[in-house]
């Protein structure tokens, strides 16, 4: 836990002059205030201009759709919460007791405002050029792993296709195999098969198109192999 009640408090390397600001980043409006609202959306929009020029820099022939593309991955509430977690932020979150008793320190809503929250603490405290160098290599991963610019944002089986349609091949056909568990929980299993190039693959997942996605997606490492 970071000492939020002393002098030069810190997280992920960051070190707090004011550790107020600290802990009102970490406190979820469940637990009372002050808590972090105010300060997700004022990290809400740092978070999107530090990206946006990020992403600028790092593709410099890139068009502004693929840059807004890319920029969406980037900011989604999902791949905030993986930052939250690979920062360990939910272990050190303030929660009331309902959120508590219902998992709040892993849901990803929680999580991505958090993020945001410290974002503009670290803002307030240190101004704008020390909260991007504090901030930007927790997404460094995320900018690394990022597809190539005519590929970003668009899932696997829009991918699939336009790679056979550009070379005028078949589409792909997808066929459900196995549909298995509780209907709470239930686990789809599809192939997918194309005729040119000769593959065929399958995918799993809780949903059909959740299966079908994964099974485009091992179609085309299959391709690119």
């Amino acid at each position: 836990m970071p000492e939020i009640d002393q002098p030069g408090a810190a997280f992920a390397g960051y070190r707090f002059s004011d550790p107020a600001l600290l802990a009102q980043a970490l406190t979820h409006r469940s637990a009372g205030s002050p808590h972090n609202e105010r300060l997700e959306f004022l990290g809400d929009s740092l978070v999107n201009h530090f990206m946006a020029d990020a992403l600028y820099r790092h593709w410099p022939k890139a068009d502004e759709g693929a840059l807004t593309r890319a920029r969406a991955e980037l900011v989604r509430e999902s791949a905030l919460a993986g930052i939250a977690r690979t920062l360990q932020m939910g272990d050190l979150l303030v929660l009331g007791p309902g959120e508590l008793k219902s998992g709040g320190r892993r849901r990803d809503s929680i999580l991505a405002d958090a993020v945001e929250a410290m974002v503009a603490a670290i803002f307030l405290d240190a101004g704008f050029e020390a909260c991007r160098e504090a901030v930007l290599p927790w997404f460094e991963p995320l900018l690394a792993a990022l597809p190539p610019p005519n590929k970003v944002g668009k899932d696997a089986k829009t991918r699939l296709q336009e790679w056979l349609q550009a070379r005028q091949h078949p589409l792909p056909v997808y066929a459900l195999l196995e549909e298995r568990g509780e209907d709470h929980a239930r686990v789809f299993r599809v192939s997918c098969t194309l005729a040119q190039p000769a593959i065929r693959t399958v995918g799993e997942g809780g949903s059909r198109r959740a299966a079908e996605q994964q099974a485009a997606d091992a179609a085309l490492k299959d391709i690119e192999a």
